[in-house]
This record gives structure tokens, sequence and C-alpha cells, in this order.
């Protein structure tokens, strides 16, 4: 019995040197580590022949691929560029050709924009690593999607980027140069609106990403198009939406595209105010309250009525149909039969809150409900009032503003 498992070991570690569908064996991470950590300061100081030195030479598709990328980050400044290797073995592998050792690595890389980002961006990569004649090489980055290991899509993946300076704004964007100037000055002037609602405690720049279609922007949140389609942009990093510590406000240029420019404001506005609010944004924060406190600041001086402003509310009011409860995460969800009115609702909680108490007490009772206990509590505390009186006064305020 012994012999026999010996011999099946041997038999395992001779079948894994010549290459297998299962994973490779993890060679030493250092090893790795040295091949990233030269494409990393690669990338940062645009030597585009070190670049290629780390990728396989065999690896034709992977190595014209990764020249476009390299080509297509040339205009993004880059404060820095990171590779950490997360595991080893990561997923199963291709045969490889006899004497050519693999490995397959889940790592984390990161990114940071100069003069705006002071925490890198990360995202996920299934990267191959051959070595031949004694070298370790880059050889792909998509070996691991038909297991379900997908690489994680960036900007720079998909195109060209060009990149806009605003005065507290950068766009990055495969968009044209008209529609990046576009985003550019809304985003500006959303900046100093947002400060004066929230406060000065947040960095007051926004980083735009611009793709130049709906499927783009559904590549760079690894979501189904039809998911965001009447979605006009998101912000990453805002609860439920990604997990970057940097948000990007992510436009979908075909919804985008159908506001007016009273609408294209709103919204820059919306998602900038997701940025200012992040950092007082957790598992605790209810989406009405993140929600209704972003349109809060975009609707705030707008001079509309509450009818206009919530159309499709007001017609349920107007019929007799009240909410029996604040909007809940299900009814924000894409997709959702009741998401205008689950948007109109949250505004008007938020409105209700600034109103009748004041513009301070809304956000700093944004701020106190990120700081943990229940939101029941956090009412009586703020608002003297229980989760069942606020609703009601809710309700009342309903029927008062859309009637």
């Amino acid at each position: 019995m012994v012999v026999a498992v010996l011999l099946a070991l041997v038999a395992t570690l001779a079948g894994c040197d010549r290459g297998s569908s299962g994973p490779s064996p993890a060679p030493d991470d250092t090893a790795l580590r040295q091949v990233l950590d030269q494409h990393a300061a690669a990338v940062l100081h645009h030597d585009r022949a070190a670049f290629l030195a780390g990728i396989d030479p065999q690896a034709q598709r992977y190595r014209a691929r990764q020249q476009q990328v390299f080509a297509d980050l040339a205009q993004v400044p880059l404060a820095g560029w990171t590779y950490t290797v997360v595991r080893t073995g990561a997923f199963p592998l291709p045969p490889a050709a006899d004497g050519v050792r693999q490995a397959a690595a889940e790592v984390r890389v990161g990114y940071r924009i100069s003069g705006y980002d002071t925490r890198p961006v990360l995202s996920t990569a299934y990267l191959t690593f051959t070595r031949r004649a004694g070298r370790w090489y880059l050889a792909g980055d998509d070996d691991g999607a038909s297991s379900g290991h997908r690489t994680d899509v960036q900007l720079w993946d998909q195109g060209p980027v060009r990149v806009v300076h605003g005065t507290r704004t950068l766009v990055l964007g495969l968009a044209p140069d008209k529609a990046l100037r576009e985003y550019a000055a809304d985003a500006d002037r959303a900046v100093p609106e947002v400060t004066r609602a929230w406060g000065g405690d947040w960095p007051r720049k926004v980083v735009v990403e611009a793709p130049a279609t709906l499927d783009q922007m559904a590549a760079l949140l690894n979501v189904s198009a039809t998911a965001y389609q009447g979605i006009a942009a998101v912000t990453t990093g805002e609860l439920g939406v990604g997990a970057a510590p940097a948000d990007r406000v992510i436009v979908n240029p075909q919804a985008f595209g159908l506001l007016s420019t009273f609408g294209k404001q709103v919204v820059l506005t919306h998602e900038t105010t997701h940025v200012a609010t992040r950092q007082s944004t957790d598992g605790n924060t209810p989406l009405w309250l993140s929600e209704g406190t972003a349109d809060w600041v975009a609707y705030r001086d707008s001079g509309r009525t509450a009818p206009e402003i919530a159309p499709e509310l007001a017609a349920d009011i107007q019929a007799g149909r009240v909410p029996d409860a604040l909007p809940t995460a299900a009814d924000f969800r894409a997709g959702s039969a009741r998401l205008a009115q689950a948007y109109e609702g949250a505004w008007l909680a938020c409105r209700l809150i600034a109103d009748q108490w004041s513009p301070q007490t809304l956000t700093a009772f944004y701020r106190a409900v990120a700081r943990g206990g229940t939101l029941d509590a956090h009412l009586r505390s703020t608002l003297g009032l229980s989760t069942a009186q606020f609703t009601a006064r809710w309700q009342a305020y309903l029927r008062k503003e859309l009637s």
C-alpha cells in the first residue's frame, strides 16, 4: 500500500511538471513576485521594453493584447501600480508543452491616479505564468475564465483612454472628447454643491470613467448590460456596488445621453454625493438614506416642485396608494417594479428631515447611523421619533407634498 501511494505521488508530480489539466505546482512566490514587481515598475514608468520583457515571447496572443493595453494606458496619470500574489494554484491550466512549467495565480492589482487617489483602486486578475530556460514570464490572463476565474476589466482593457482635467475632476474615457469635457464641467459644478450640503470632510475631488458603450460599462462593473440599461451612472465603492476604497463615477453613455442638461447635472451631483459620503456609508446605512441624501443634494436648489421630481410616487399618492413602509433594499434593485418610487420616496424622506429639522440634522443623522446601533435608536436620539413614528410622519409628508 505504501509503495502504491509513493508511485502514485511520483506519477502525479511528474505529470504536473509536464503540464496538466489540474492546477500546476506552485513555484516559489518570490519568483512570481519578482516578475510582477518588474512588470509594475515598467507600467508605472512607461517603459515599453521592460514591460514586454516580462511577457512570454511564445504567448503571442496575450503579448499582442498587452502591447495594446500598454499603449491604451499612455495618457493615464499613474501615481502607483502594484501586484500582490494572493495564492498560486488558483485555477486549472490547459496542458503545457514538454519542458515548460506553468503556474496559475490569483493576483490583486492596485493602481492610484496622481492627485486623486490616496489609496489604491483594487481589482483581481487570474494570471498564467510560464517558465522557460530558467526564467518565469507572464503568459495569460484568461485561462481561468472557463472555470469561473475571470480577470476584472479596466477601462484601458477596452481601448485608448483619453484624459480630461477639470478643476476638481479627472475624466478618463473612451467616449468622444466633447462628451468628456461635458462630464468634467458637470462634475466640477457638482463638487461645491456637495461640499456646501455635506461639509468639507471629503477629498472634494472626483474621478469619472466614461466608457463609450453600455456593454463597456457593464464589463467594468462585471454585471449584465440589461441590469444597468436605464441607469445613467453608478459610483463604485457605493453600498452594494464594488469594493474599491477609491470611488469612481462610471457613466452609462446610452442612458446619460438621453437626459436633459438639468438631468445630467442632477445625476453627476447625485453620484458625487456618494463619493463624499463614502466614508460614512456602511452596512448599517439603509439605501433609502444613502440614495435619498444623494437626491436631496442633487435637487436641493433645483426650483422644481415635489410632483415634478417625484411623478411616479405622486401618481400613486393621488390614487390613494400610500407606501406602507420606507423603501427597502429590494426596491432599489435594478429592474425593480418600484425603482422610481423607491428613489422618489427616499428623496422625500431625507427632504422631510432637512425641512422639518434642518440640513445639518440630516447629515449628522447619516454620519451617526454608520457608527453602529439600530436605525430606530438613531431616529429616536436624533429626531425624537421611533421608526414607526417617523414612517407615519413621512407618509403624511407624501400626502401633503404630492397630492
